[in-house]
């Protein structure tokens, strides 16, 4: 009998756990825990982490899990590594839905820097306004240049002080063309950093970016352990042995 564990929290994983429901396949989703009002999945769910590697392949084999589907972002390099590890551990199968980096377009702007150190060098001495779309957990460093107005975007209020000023904008996506366009306009927004993450749900600031003319510091994607990868939930049903049509 087949259980998967859908290590989850991108639009991917949300797509494949509707997949996996229809086919009335035996599956959980896990949610990181990094946000606090995650969306609703139409699987049993559970969220936090799993205490590292042996954590997860202690869960792993409590739960009877058989396929595990990392479906996280792919910059969640701690949670995906783990995932390789511990299924090596525990002989189980593991696969990658992870989408491919964005490519550079005719118009584009990048400085492509290997991490948010690199990105916090690469930005102007110059006071300027940057939009920080790289998630809350790394803007620390950028404390480095507060010669500059940030504007932050997350899904959830901080909790905490920030570690500058910031003018913080609370919202959950996806975003559309237009909308980044008004949003980068109204706030005169010079610089973007961004992380390289692929797919078609967080595009929309690199389009308007090159509409705008603006630079983009933009983020590589970390280096991984090599596991088996996809790009579609087509796939990793197939990969499961279920055709997307069962339940249709």
């Amino acid at each position: 009998m087949t259980r998967a564990l859908i290590l989850g929290g991108t639009a991917d994983a949300s797509l494949l756990a509707a997949e996996i429901a229809r086919a009335r396949m035996d599956a959980v989703y896990s949610y990181g825990g990094r946000t606090r009002a995650p969306a609703d999945q139409p699987l049993p769910t559970r969220i936090g982490g799993f205490g590292g590697v042996s954590g997860l392949a202690d869960y792993i084999r409590r739960e009877g899990i058989t396929h595990v589907i990392d479906a996280t972002h792919p910059f969640a390099a701690e949670m995906s590594r783990n995932a390789v590890q511990a299924c090596a551990e525990t002989g189980t199968s593991l696969i990658a839905l992870e989408r491919a980096p964005w490519a550079k377009a005719p118009g584009d702007n990048w400085i492509e820097v290997a991490d948010v150190n690199a990105a916090v060098a690469a930005l102007p001495e110059a006071p300027a306004n940057v939009f920080l779309a790289i998630g809350r957990q790394h803007i620390a460093p950028f404390a480095a240049r507060p010669q500059h107005a940030y504007t932050l975007r997350f899904v959830d209020p901080p909790e905490a002080p920030l570690p500058f000023s910031a003018d913080v904008i609370v919202s959950r996506g996806p975003f559309t063309l237009q909308g980044e366009l008004e949003m980068m306009r109204t706030r005169g927004i010079a610089w973007i950093v961004a992380r390289n993450s692929g797919g078609d749900g967080a595009r929309a600031k690199i389009d308007a970016a090159r509409a705008l003319g603006l630079p983009v510091i933009m983020i590589s994607q970390p280096k991984l352990p090599e596991r088996p990868r996809v790009e579609s939930v087509t796939e990793v049903m197939q990969w499961l042995g279920h055709s997307t049509r069962l339940g249709a």
